[in-house]
């Protein structure tokens, strides 16, 4: 008898050579209905797999937090794909269909791109298959017979005279459908309850421009059919709330090929929401004591050699350019130019802490199949900051960019509470070429930062290989309406750069010193906010935000007049405002300007001219009523100025 150690550490004896999927059905019947794969001493198989020695086994299942579980779950539907597929394409030629982290792909070569009315086919072919409930059987070759087997199969064929001499080929068969594979799968087709294909494409064969282009099919699948509808409900959120179509709808941003890929173009109605962040952030930062700066976005190699960012971020930066006898660079970051600013004069322990602050264009190198809207770019203006301070002042300094990171997300964007968790993000003592070489400096720095969190009672949570090459960080992780977790802002703790630049204060011992740098950031990048901002509120901006916060809706020719004087009061009083004077419909100028996403409509006809009034209308409350002229305006200020 085997003694097999399970998740909650009980213990359970079988006999030698008992498959998993009997091992869960001697925990429980309803577990071996669910269960998907096992995984061994770490390791994931099959649930024919056979159990020969003592071990730990974790009995994986299609749910929200396993992820193991449900990526062989959708292995095998991927499967159930390509069998479709070949009923309804005889000739075609199979690459690969792996699952992803929702859903799963399979790549085709096929005569033509498949049509909506051949995904509709396909869908309907799996369900066939799933009805039939085919036994899934695994079986291995040596390497001959495996070739000999897909002598059909020029993808599958190529695959296998990769793999090395000796190594195991196994194969899984679901009635007339072989498919080489390494698994793991489901027992039977009929596991598989609700399919979706969902969109297709055209994608090269290993992923190389040189070779063929191959017909990749997306698809999802779930063990219940109310899972599937959550799941396309999903979808159909995810859609409205992306900020590349609310950017497109509401004139924010664009792009353009002869502009380049990553590099967005803001448009009068984003150029005005990101004036606005800017000078938010920058009045908070001064009333806070920030100095700012202004620094080049160019710069010579030496100064990224000397901060160490050549040598651990060199991947990530646009290639040199050589002029006279100086090699540039397009700069990443900053923090090397503010390290320089510091340097510029001798500085005493009374002065510190300094606090430089800085809205800076970066540049980054990203593929072009990676930047997305105003999230991924490569070029960036970043709301950065340095403060250089004393080792007895870290623990106020830290806490107070913690603070403001509170008072800008929760109390000015209104963010709750419980969508942030703090993370501590540390090295990865298994990979220290990605850090700066110095184990007592990272040891006194993750010791400090964890000491400071603890001392402030923030509950947080430690992750190995998330630190910056030069220092430990603290990461606020944002959880958005998508359920996503997104990092925007941080707050870093830095002994690395003021040794390579030899930073110096006086003490008041009348010794030099060398200062700690805290690297902090709140809005991240400009754009990926405003990216993050769209997508949180669907483009319904905060009337402070908003490019047009009140537009004028005149009923007849009669009301211009008066509608452009009104304009102008509202524009001395610092409102941002528009006026609709073409001949339309009012309804129609409502709807459109629902679909703008304005804030509020002033609609003035006879009476509101006679009484000095507005009739005001709501983005979100509708049908206000009627007010006077002086009372809107109060009532508008009131909520800019308190950002509701």
């Amino acid at each position: 008898m085997l003694k097999i150690k399970l998740k909650d550490n009980s213990i359970i004896e079988v006999e030698k050579g008992t498959p998993i999927i009997e091992v869960a059905k001697k925990i429980s019947e309803g577990l071996a209905r669910n269960t998907t794969c096992g995984e061994v001493n770490g390791e994931i198989k099959d649930l024919r797999y056979e159990l020969n020695e003592d071990c730990n086994l974790v009995i994986h299942t299609f749910n929200e937090e396993d992820l193991e579980g449900k990526k062989a779950y959708w292995h095998t539907t991927s499967h159930i794909m390509a069998q479709a597929v070949k009923r309804l394409f005889p000739d075609v030629k199979f690459a690969i269909g792996p699952s992803i982290d929702n859903g799963f792909y399979y790549d085709f070569d096929v005569e033509e791109p498949f049509s909506d009315e051949d995904k509709e086919k396909i869908e309907e072919e799996m369900k066939k298959i799933i009805k039939e409930d085919i036994k899934i059987e695994r079986f291995s070759l040596p390497k001959k017979e495996a070739l000999e087997l897909m002598k059909d199969q020029p993808y599958k064929q190529e695959l296998i005279e990769e793999l090395p001499e000796g190594e195991e080929i196994s194969f899984y068969k679901q009635g007339d459908f072989t498919d080489l594979c390494a698994g793991p799968h489901l027992v039977s087709t009929g596991k598989v309850k609700a399919v979706k294909i969902l969109s297709s494409s055209g994608a090269y064969w290993k992923g190389s421009e040189k070779n063929k282009m191959l017909q990749r099919i997306y698809a999802i699948s779930f063990p219940k059919a109310s899972q599937l509808q959550e799941y396309l409900d999903y979808l159909e959120e995810v859609k409205q709330r992306d900020h590349r179509k609310i950017g497109k709808d509401l004139e924010i941003f664009m792009t353009h090929k002869l502009v380049g890929s990553g590099l967005p173009m803001y448009l009068p109605n984003g150029a005005t929401i990101r004036r606005i962040l800017e000078r938010y952030i920058q009045d908070k930062e001064i009333e806070l004591g920030y100095d700012h700066v202004y620094t080049p976005s160019l710069a010579n190699v030496e100064l990224y050699k000397t901060s160490g960012h050549w040598e651990h971020y060199k991947d990530d930066m646009f290639p040199s350019m050589k002029f006279d006898n100086e090699e540039m660079v397009l700069r990443p970051m900053n923090c090397p130019h503010h390290m320089l600013i510091y340097k510029n004069k001798m500085h005493s322990y009374r002065d510190l802490p300094i606090r430089i602050g800085e809205l800076a264009h970066d540049f980054r190198y990203e593929a072009s199949g990676s930047v997305c809207g105003l999230e991924r770019v490569r070029q960036m203006c970043q709301n950065d900051a340095h403060l250089f301070v004393r080792p007895d002042q870290i623990k106020e300094e830290v806490g107070r960019v913690l603070n403001l990171i509170k008072e800008v997300y929760q109390k000015d964007f209104g963010f709750p509470a419980e969508s942030f968790e703090y993370r501590l993000s540390l090295r990865d003592k298994n990979d220290k070429e990605k850090y700066i070489d110095n184990d007592e400096m990272w040891e006194t720095a993750e010791s400090q930062l964890r000491e400071i969190l603890k001392e402030l009672k923030i509950d947080f949570y430690e992750a190995e290989g998330e630190a910056a090459f030069y220092g430990p960080k603290i990461d606020i992780q944002i959880k958005t309406a998508l359920n996503h977790d997104v990092t925007i802002p941080t707050c870093q703790l830095d002994f690395a750069l003021p040794e390579r630049f030899e930073l110096e204060y006086i003490g008041e011992d009348g010794k030099a010193h060398r200062p700690v740098v805290i690297h902090r950031a709140i809005l991240g990048s400009s754009d990926r906010f405003i990216s993050f901002l769209l997508e949180e509120t669907k483009g319904n901006l905060p009337v402070w935000i908003a490019p047009t916060q009140v537009k004028i809706l005149p009923i007849t020719d009669n009301q211009h007049e008066y509608a452009y004087k009104l304009k102008e009061e509202l524009q001395h009083k610092g409102i941002r405002v528009q006026v609709d004077d073409r001949n339309e419909k009012t309804g129609y100028k409502i709807r459109e300007a629902q679909l703008q996403k304005i804030p509020y409509m002033l609609v003035v006809g006879a009476k509101e001219v006679e009484e000095n009034a507005v009739s005001v209308r709501s983005r979100e409350e509708g049908d206000i009523g009627k007010k006077s002229v002086d009372d809107f305006i109060e009532e508008i200020l009131k909520k800019i100025e308190e950002k509701r």
